[in-house]
C-alpha cells in the first residue's frame, strides 16, 4: 500500500549527505526520504552515486557531512551492523551471499525479529514467495543460479525483519523470466506494507511499482516526483536514464 498522506514522519530521511572515497567526492547534498509502507526509486546513470548513496545509509561508508535517519533515530556514522538492527535490509549490488552455505543456512545466518512483527519472516514464509528456495533449500549458494541466488538474497534480507528493504540493482543481469518473478515479488511486497527503496534500471516495471522517484546525478537529485509525472515526461527519461 502506498502512503501518501503528507502529515506521516519519513521512515528512512536522508539530509545533507557529502560522501566519498579518499580524496575523490562522490555525493554533493544527497536528499530523499521514504514513507512508511512506500516505494521509492534512486535512478540514474552508471557512477552518478546511487550505490555509494546506500553503502552510507547502511554504515558500510561514514558519510563525510550530513543525516540519515530512521524513525527519527540518527544512523549516519553508526556501523553497519547497528543500520541492520535498527531495521534497514539490504540487498547487496552482486548479491554476496555465503557460497558455503545451504540456502537454508543463508536464510537463518543473520534471521532475527528484533521488533516482534505481527506476522514476521520465517522460512515457511520466504519459501512461499520463492518456492524455487524451498525446491534447492539444501544446495550450496555457489550451486545456484543468478536468478536463485537474488531470490536468496532477498530472502536473506526479509528474515532480518526489516522495517525498510533496499535493493541495490534489483533485476541486474537476470533474464526477463526471473525478473518477473522478482518484480512479481516486490509487489506482493509492497501490497503487505513493506516500505521499499530500489535501484534498477528497468525503467517500466519501477514506474508500475513505485510511488516516488529520485533521480540522480553527479552525487545530487536532479529531479524527483511520481510514477504518473514520470511516466508524463519522456524528455525527464531521456536526458537522465538514457530511457
Amino acid at each position: 500500500m502506498s502512503n501518501t498522506n503528507g502529515n506521516t514522519s519519513p521512515l528512512l530521511h536522508v539530509s545533507g549527505l557529502t560522501a566519498g572515497y579518499g580524496q575523490s567526492q562522490v555525493l554533493f547534498g544527497m536528499e530523499l526520504q521514504v514513507l512508511p509502507g512506500q516505494c521509492v526509486t534512486l535512478l540514474g546513470r552508471n557512477g552518478m552515486g546511487k550505490t555509494t548513496t546506500i553503502k552510507n545509509i547502511m554504515g558500510i561508508h561514514s558519510p563525510w557531512q550530513g543525516q540519515v535517519s530512521l524513525a527519527g533515530k540518527a544512523m549516519a556514522g553508526q556501523p553497519s551492523y547497528k543500520v541492520a538492527q535498527a531495521g534497514l535490509g539490504l540487498v547487496p549490488e552482486g548479491r554476496q551471499i555465503f557460497p558455503n552455505l545451504s540456502v537454508q543456512e543463508n536464510l537463518v545466518a543473520t534471521a532475527a525479529d528484533r521488533r516482534k512483527k505481527a506476522k514476521p519472516w520465517t522460512l515457511e514464509r520466504v519459501y512461499e514467495l520463492f518456492p524455487r528456495l524451498g525446491e534447492r533449500c539444501a544446495n550450496f549458494g555457489n550451486q545456484l543460479s543468478g536468478g536463485e541466488q537474488q531470490m536468496l538474497a532477498i530472502g536473506r534480507a526479509l528474515m532480518t525483519n526489516p522495517e525498510l528493504l533496499i535493493l541495490d540493482e534489483a533485476t541486474e543481469g537476470l533474464s526477463p523470466k526471473v525478473r518477473q518473478e522478482i518484480w512479481a515479488a516486490l509487489a506482493l511486497l509492497r501490497s503487505e506494507g513493506m516500505a521499499i527503496l530500489v535501484i534498477d534500471k528497468n525503467i517500466v516495471p519501477l514506474l508500475a511499482l513505485a510511488d516516488y522517484h529520485y533521480i540522480i546525478e553527479k552525487g545530487q537529485v536532479v529531479w524527483q516526483g511520481s510514477s504518473e509525472v514520470l511516466r508524463a515526461e519522456p524528455e525527464v527519461r531521456n536526458k537522465y536514464l538514457g530511457a
